[in-house]
């Protein structure tokens, strides 16, 4: 699976865990999943996370939503497959 084919699977709403660095420097595993519509109050963000290589997703978990920083991701699992990131390019950005 590429890169493009990866992250078209993380954005189709289907549960999958992320592994990656957070912002404070700790690696972070998540359970999660993207288009989740409740708890949403209909404003919006107020900025586009893909310009940011954010990844924006529903804790599975802690039942809150979350950024996922795709520059510092390290692991995707989906359907029980693990996919190492190496290389990542998001907005002719390598990450």
């Amino acid at each position: 699976m590429n890169i493009k084919q990866l992250l078209k699977e993380m954005q189709s709403g289907k549960i999958f865990t992320a592994e990656f660095i957070k912002k404070d420097k700790t690696k972070r595993v998540i359970n999660c999943r993207t288009n989740v519509k409740k708890y949403v109050k209909g404003v919006g963000l107020s900025f586009d996370p893909m310009a940011k290589n954010l990844l924006s997703v529903y804790d599975l978990q802690k039942k809150e939503y979350k950024f996922i920083n795709l520059s510092t991701l390290i692991s995707v699992t989906i359907k029980q497959k693990k996919y190492f990131i190496d290389n990542l390019l998001i907005n002719d950005k390598k990450i």
